[in-house]
């Protein structure tokens, strides 16, 4: 296939699925309206960091990894979904008066300490079985061993500009002032109401996750 055939049938797939509302979105929402605008777009940059780090390796040949060792896709998405439930329970169990994600390994969102904020989108996305699937059913199989080296770093960078752009804008607005002022008194809800949708999404996922073929 020529290049532009490929990029135009792949992100045609990748644009609606990155603005359809999942846990990316969630974190980035969550810590826009909670922390502000420099928390928002810490998050939003380890989103699309590891987003575009989910493409690479599915230009690289994760997809067949997985494809030959079906235990491994169940296992990822396994991991991925008990991760997002146990996320959910910390936001629905936090203080209201010092909401703040904080797991074993100190991956965390500290007001005073923007790595918090990066480092939670970028797990969320890193442990997201939704991504995995995404990426390695449409971007792996859209390419050949004649695929040039250049075209699977566009369109990595692609991924990467796009995620930033789009969650970007979500950032800005949800951490606006209006916005803010508006839920200013309830945050502690806006957290609790962040975990359940992560309790239920790591919910759904395990729900549907298939028995491993060994």
């Amino acid at each position: 296939m020529e290049g532009s055939f490929i990029l135009v049938s792949v992100f045609g797939i990748f644009i609606p699925a990155l603005i359809l509302p999942g846990p990316d979105f969630v974190a980035v929402v969550r810590s826009s309206m909670t922390r502000g605008a420099k928390a928002g777009l810490w998050t939003t940059l380890g989103v699309s960091i590891c987003l575009a780090l989910h493409a690479a390796l599915s230009l690289l040949g994760l997809s067949a990894v997985l494809a030959q060792y079906q235990w491994l896709a169940w296992a990822v998405r396994l991991l991925g979904a008990g991760y997002l439930i146990y996320l959910g329970l910390c936001l629905i169990f936090s203080k209201s008066e010092a909401a703040e994600i904080v797991n074993q390994d100190g991956i965390g969102v500290g007001r005073a300490l923007p790595i918090g904020a990066f480092r939670f989108g970028f797990f969320v996305t890193l442990t997201n079985p939704k991504a995995v699937v995404l990426f390695t059913s449409v971007f792996a199989t859209s390419v050949t061993p004649a695929t040039p080296i250049w075209l699977m770093a566009l369109m990595t960078g692609l991924v990467f500009a796009a995620a930033l752009t789009w969650y970007g804008i979500v950032s800005v607005f949800m951490s606006s002032a209006p916005v803010r002022r508006r839920f200013t008194g309830i945050r502690h809800w806006i957290e609790r109401a962040a975990g359940v949708v992560f309790v239920g999404i790591g919910g759904r996922i395990l729900g549907a996750t298939p028995n491993p073929v060994l």
